[in-house]
């Protein structure tokens, strides 16, 4: 059973529905129906969500495919958790102009893409 990527698809499901309510709250308290009514708050947090949809899938297959393939259980852990960690940071940093936990959670979440994108290839071949 892949247990890591368990843990990690329900990880992430939680980062969403985190960052999903985050949006709902400035909806809720500004009284925003649909889109982000020009709100720069809002706006924010919609693209961290969305931002967290693009970039999840393919790391959830990523490590998925790696743990079925029979790679180091150890590393995949610590890959997943940083991932979780970076987008939760990334998540938080965009609701300011500039900051080091955004962009912690971008550079995280470009080597971690890379280094799984490289071992799968490594892997398969």
């Amino acid at each position: 059973m892949p247990v890591i990527s368990l843990i990690f698809f329900g990880a992430a499901a939680l980062v969403n529905f985190w960052l999903s309510m985050r949006c709902g709250q400035v909806r809720t308290s500004e009284k925003i129906s649909h889109g982000d009514g020009g709100n720069v708050l809002l706006s924010r947090r919609m693209r961290a969500q969305l931002n967290f949809a693009e970039n999840t899938p393919i790391i959830l297959l990523l490590v998925l495919a790696l743990e079925l393939a029979g790679a180091n259980s150890d590393i995949l852990w610590v890959i997943a958790a940083l991932y979780i960690v970076a987008r939760i940071c990334h998540g938080l940093g965009m609701d300011a102009d500039s900051s080091k936990l955004r962009s912690f959670g971008v550079m995280a979440t470009m080597l971690i893409t890379l280094a799984l994108a490289g071992w799968a290839i490594y892997t398969g071949y």
